[in-house]
């Protein structure tokens, strides 16, 4: 059993930058896949980008602006996100699995959440 604590969220302007931090417990936290989700008020959670253990998938949405990467020193993966928009606004979730790269939400196991709001 993995656990998972998401931190790092906040409020940001437009065009700033934050870094979320999903730190996870266990000596095999290495081994999983680990993507970040966010969900809206009102919608779906989406996926955002997920890391193994040596490649990386982000979503359309995303791409060229945040990135994901991952410190198996310190047990934590990381999402730098730059350029923010208002659109990014949801709360962010960190997922981690055995299976490998998924796109879809059926991961094992969740974080609780970290709360991103991008002011325009």
């Amino acid at each position: 059993q993995v656990q998972l604590v998401e931190s790092g969220g906040g409020l940001v302007q437009a065009g700033g930058s934050l870094r979320l931090s999903c730190v996870g417990s266990g000596r095999t936290f290495s081994s999983y896949t680990v993507a970040w989700f966010r969900q809206a008020p009102g919608k779906e959670r989406e996926f955002v980008a997920a890391i193994s253990w040596s490649a990386t998938r982000y979503a359309d949405s995303v791409k060229g602006r945040f990135t994901i990467s991952r410190d198996n020193v310190k047990n934590t993966v990381y999402l730098q996100m730059n350029f923010l928009k208002p659109e990014d606004t949801a709360v962010y979730y960190c997922a981690a699995d055995l299976r490998g790269f998924r796109t879809n939400a059926e991961y094992a196991h969740w974080g609780q959440g970290t709360q991103v709001t991008v002011s325009s």
